[in-house]
């Protein structure tokens, strides 16, 4: 899924769980920036490529909007160093393990790897098998589901329609979670 989708739809996520827990602004933008996070990680060889070596914006843009099979031909340690560092930030094993050692050491779970972990389910689902399949199972295997690659234009379309709904209904219904909230403190209070 593209940048933009992954941080709206954490925000849709943090509006909804702020109403029965509220979430500070900083840590709400620092979820959001953490969601976004895996598909900026391995774009850094492609854009070190860009700055630093041969490579130019017209490749650093196609391997960013690149339709399936059809991404450029990179050098071969841009290629392994952005190919790892996507299998590594979309694993679901890498993501639990570091969330499991927070949880020893702090016996909370982060709000912000809540961001990480939703750009792994959702890219699970939002990229095909000839684009960029998301390898959740990494390092166990490299393979990745074959869901719908999340930049074709259907795809897009639907899920900025989504979106849009989503928000539009969060905005209609953004006074009903306070109040149920509410009511529940009142109830608790006056057994």
């Amino acid at each position: 899924m593209d940048i933009l989708a992954h941080a709206l739809w954490t925000g849709a996520g943090l509006a909804l769980a702020g109403r029965y827990r509220p979430i500070a602004p900083p840590v709400a933008i620092a979820t959001a920036v953490v969601a976004v996070l895996p598909d900026v990680v391995q774009m850094l060889p492609i854009l070190g490529w860009w700055l630093l070596g041969s490579g130019t914006f017209a490749e650093l843009k196609t391997y960013a909007m690149a339709l399936p099979g059809q991404g450029p031909v990179l050098p071969p340690l841009v290629d392994f160093l952005s190919h790892h560092l996507h299998c590594i930030t979309h694993s679901a094993i890498i993501a639990g393990a570091i969330t499991l050692m927070l949880w020893v050491g702090t016996r909370t779970v982060w709000i912000l790897l809540l961001g990480w972990w939703l750009h792994i389910v959702i890219d699970v689902f939002a990229h095909s098998a000839e684009y960029y399949p998301v390898p959740v199972l990494y390092p166990f295997t490299r393979e990745g589901f074959d869901g719908v690659a999340w930049n074709e234009p259907a795809f897009i379309v639907s899920n900025y329609v989504a979106l849009g709904a989503v928000y539009w209904w969060l905005v209609r219904t953004r006074h009903q979670g306070s109040i149920e909230v509410s009511r529940s403190r009142i109830r608790s209070h006056s057994k």
